[in-house]
């Protein structure tokens, strides 16, 4: 078997990342029965908050939003606070994009870069923060499906 085909290197690769993300799935949902957590994880703003750190950090709001899928699950994350991290994700992931400007363009970014920077962190910021006081109502309506 050629271990250099591209088409076998992307299939191994979609393996491995999908066993990493059942693997922090599981890590996730065990980090839901701490009791050091119970005041962050109930709390629809720490968690939108959290959801922005997090995904900054992590560079990936997909991971953001299988930790807070792992700890929906193991009824550690109540759903208005699942929602609030969920936005806070959204607004998160705009920093990569701040990232690749500064790669490119040798510091702050400028030109079109930056415009599309702020384009992008303006509207996603705008939507969560539109959002976000009804995280309440947005959960009662989820529930019922």
């Amino acid at each position: 078997m050629d271990f250099n085909n591209p088409i076998f290197q992307t299939l191994f690769g979609l393996c491995l990342f999908y066993m990493g993300i059942k693997i922090f799935t599981s890590g996730t949902k065990s980090l839901g029965h701490l009791e050091q957590l119970e005041w962050f994880l109930g709390n629809p703003y720490y968690m939108f908050v959290g959801g922005i750190v997090m995904t900054l950090l992590w560079q990936s709001s997909s991971l953001t939003t299988t930790a807070v899928i792992g700890l929906v699950a193991s009824g550690a994350l109540p759903l208005p606070s699942a929602i609030a991290a969920i936005l806070g994700a959204n607004v998160g992931t705009t920093g990569t994009i701040w990232i690749a400007g500064i790669l490119v363009s040798d510091g702050f970014p400028q030109g079109i870069t930056k415009q599309v920077a702020l384009v992008h962190t303006g509207v996603n910021t705008v939507m969560a923060l539109a959002l976000l006081p009804f995280v309440q109502s947005l959960a009662r309506f989820i529930a019922r499906f």
